[in-house]
């Protein structure tokens, strides 16, 4: 067996199918063929927290597919969650893909955290969903997290598909602007909640009709002296599942940021070296009811100078993620007096290339 997360629990460990943990103390449990609950709460002030384990069933797909799914079906349809997890670095552990990530919620007058952690391999999946609205219950969470064993995944021959499938509603073209924004976080939880600074880094593909594209990227990091900036242009096609990207050109640097106000662009400091990659992705588009969004994703035999880290576990193939931004307005400004030859391009039959 091994540990999802490293342990100092001595007490004595239950099982429900592959997973082992030890219950906190005082707390509740209810165990069905399907799985089991543990519960605490405080009634003179509404208090509570809840562990649900969610026994072994077929995985849907990859393991960041299986973390989405089970964030629609799982979280989504116990609580109200207005906002995407905030998630984790993937994990390998005993032949597992382990994804995790946390979200505020709402339930009624109720507003708390959930975290929901979805282990995956050989076609199975098994899921840990914990809620609370107190930080009184925190101690307790971490402690049957770092109780948690899971031994070997069973043999099976099932593999996810290739491609990624596409589907959804009316959306079936990469037309349009898709981004991928993440916040600068310190690494650190108060009350359990991610502590974020004002940094940020920011992706996006732009997808006209008449074939060309234009992706750009820009990082502002509180730690960092300067603001990367890279910006790339060229034509696409699309063959099936297939989306091919041929660059022909690009520029990147890094500029100082404003002694009046770090927000802002200051001088070029440097160039950047940004190879121009010809790749052709697995691609396609997912819709998530419960935040009402679109998904691009890519999929790629090796990893990528211009989409960066993956998006899903270092054992399957390079996988990224952005999201259809309906208004199509871009986060990502350019440096003063910087061209890129697609400003204010409109994604209409109309546009001229």
């Amino acid at each position: 067996m091994v540990t999802l997360f490293a342990s100092d629990s001595f007490a004595q460990k239950q099982t429900f199918d592959l997973l082992t943990y030890t219950v906190p103390k005082g707390w509740d449990q209810q165990t069905s063929s399907t799985g089991v609950q543990l519960s605490t709460k405080d009634p003179g002030n509404g208090q509570y927290a809840a562990a649900v384990i969610v026994g072994t069933v077929a995985a849907i797909g990859t393991s960041t597919e299986n973390f989405h799914n089970n964030c629609e079906k799982l979280v989504k349809g116990t609580v109200t969650v207005h906002e995407k997890p905030a998630m984790q670095e993937p994990q390998r552990e005993n032949g597992w893909d382990i994804i995790s990530g946390q979200a505020n919620y709402t339930d009624g007058s109720n507003k708390g955290l959930v975290t929901l952690i979805t282990a995956s391999a050989n076609g199975k999946m098994i899921s840990v969903i914990l809620l609370t609205n107190s930080a009184n219950y925190q101690d307790d969470l971490l402690s049957f997290i770092n109780s948690i064993e899971l031994a070997a995944p069973p043999k099976n021959e099932t593999k996810p598909p290739a491609s990624v499938a596409t589907e959804g509603k009316d959306k079936t073209s990469v037309i349009g602007l898709w981004t991928d924004n993440n916040l600068e976080t310190t690494g650190s939880f108060v009350n359990g909640m991610p502590q974020y600074t004002a940094g940020y880094r920011r992706k996006e593909y732009a997808f006209y009709p008449d074939g060309t594209y234009l992706f750009r990227t820009k990082q502002w990091i509180t730690l960092m002296k300067e603001i990367l900036y890279i910006y790339e242009t060229g034509t696409y096609s699309v063959s099936g599942d297939q989306l091919t990207i041929i660059p022909s050109k690009g520029r990147g640097g890094w500029w100082s940021k404003s002694q009046n106000n770090t927000k802002l662009w200051g001088k070029l400091v440097k160039a950047a070296e940004f190879p121009l990659e010809k790749v052709t992705y697995s691609f396609g588009i997912k819709y998530y009811s419960g935040s009402q969004q679109y998904a691009l994703i890519l999929r790629s035999g090796k990893t990528t100078a211009r989409d960066g880290g993956r998006s899903n576990a270092p054992s399957e193939t390079n996988e990224y993620s952005y999201t259809f931004r309906e208004k199509s307005a871009s986060l990502i400004d350019n440096p003063p007096g910087f061209k890129t030859g697609f400003e204010n391009k409109p994604f209409t039959s109309s546009a001229q290339p």
